[in-house]
């Protein structure tokens, strides 16, 4: 079992808010292209409402800060499509390895 790494959580620490920025940022765009949709505007609304509640949850996971489940919130970051195996290149090779045997085992299920 992979047990958290200092460096690993202070690198996880520095690129959680910027992870999580570029996910609002790419979530806006999503908001954005709904808005201008050539639709009722109820059904709009109510498109992007349904679709901000679902948002938030993904949202939610990015602010808990627990070295206890960094692991979990990666995967979950990887499995929302919030950041890219290729964005914990600088982690620790223990980490990444436990990363890719687990996604591995969950695509294989």
């Amino acid at each position: 079992m992979y047990k958290v790494k200092e460096a690993d959580w202070e690198k996880f620490r520095k690129k959680i808010d910027f992870w999580q920025e570029n996910y609002l940022r790419r979530l806006n765009k999503e908001y954005i292209d709904i808005l201008k949709q050539d639709k009722a505007a109820s059904e709009i609304f109510w498109t992007l409402e349904e679709k901000i509640k679902k948002d938030k949850k993904s949202v939610e996971l990015m602010v808990i800060m627990r070295r206890s489940i960094m692991l979990d919130i990666i995967l979950e970051l990887i499995r929302d499509n919030v950041i890219e195996f290729k964005d914990i290149d600088e982690f620790s090779d223990d980490l990444k390895d436990t990363v890719q045997q687990i996604l591995d085992y969950k695509n294989n299920i």
